[in-house]
């Protein structure tokens, strides 16, 4: 049975372009899970993540990127993380009293951070404002500005499947002449712009691609797959509580009756430590310590 959470690279041969395609279920589902979100959030969550795993492959890097967008309106934050191996969380916050159904109502004055954390070099980060009512407008925003590369993107998701399309101009190579580049890349825009959200998130990447591009000689790569993963663990919880220093720990440890809990906010995972943990913890850290010495 074919997975529904891939993501598939297309490959124009005749024109300095290239596309990818996602398309996420259990993925967002999972991500769903953890938390009681309103429908307007749950669609947004659902763009959010399809949109970090376009970026992911968009931009080449081993490491972590994450996909932010802040506002002092209903919805104050939408987070994606996604890892270079397609690995997925996510996260919104919001009032309790939310109202509205896009973005321009939940996030007025929003903006969007994108941060490239590498395994290894600096990290790197762009924002642009949340503007054109839509995150597929904000990021075409970002390209056009940020990296001159035009692009284009389209992202739909209901709550059940999360979808999202990608074209991008490539460095000439097999088109030299500019007009003709400009004339290429706009053709080919004016066809994505024809796709629906209904024909998006309901047609397998196979059909998307024939019904715009039945006349262009394109080669669609085979799929890899994406999936959810919580970043968590007991060790990354207890490093959280060495770096408070051993007496604000035993401190904050008293204060809440002889137990602290590390909660995760993507997946709700519960990491509790006593007083015998918080030791052995410490020891460790000195120990690690002394042998850097």
């Amino acid at each position: 049975m074919q997975s529904t959470d891939v993501t598939q690279r297309f490959l124009f041969d005749n024109a300095d372009a290239r596309g990818q395609l996602v398309s996420l279920e259990l993925a967002y589902r999972e991500v769903l899970a953890k938390h009681d979100y309103p429908e307007p959030i749950r669609a947004l969550l659902g763009e959010m993540l399809a949109a970090s795993v376009l970026l992911s492959t968009a931009i080449k890097f081993d490491g972590l990127l994450i996909l932010q967008a802040r506002s002092s309106g209903p919805l104050s934050t939408l987070m994606v993380e996604c890892s270079s191996d397609q690995e997925l969380r996510g996260i919104a916050r919001y009032a309790d009293d939310i109202t509205g159904d896009d973005l321009t109502d939940l996030m007025p004055d929003g903006v969007l951070a994108i941060t490239i954390d590498p395994d290894d070099g600096q990290r790197y980060q762009g924002i642009v404002p949340l503007e054109g009512g839509t995150l597929a407008g904000a990021l075409e925003g970002y390209f056009a500005n940020s990296e001159q590369l035009p692009t284009q993107f389209r992202l739909v998701a209901d709550g059940r499947v999360a979808r999202g399309f990608m074209l991008q101009s490539l460095p000439p190579d097999r088109q030299t002449d500019p007009e003709q580049r400009a004339a290429t890349w706009e053709h080919l825009s004016i066809l994505a712009n024809t796709l629906s959200a209904e024909e998006l998130i309901s047609l397998d990447n196979q059909t998307v691609l024939r019904r715009l591009y039945h006349e262009e000689d394109i080669r669609l790569f085979d799929s890899g797959p994406v999936i959810f993963k919580c970043s968590c663990s007991a060790e990354r919880s207890g490093n959280a509580i060495v770096s408070l220093g051993r007496e604000d720990a035993l401190a904050l440890l008293d204060e809440r009756g002889g137990e602290v809990a590390v909660d995760c906010q993507f997946c709700n995972a519960s990491y509790r430590f006593d007083r015998d943990a918080l030791e052995e913890l410490f020891e460790a850290a000195e120990e690690r310590a002394r042998g850097l010495h």
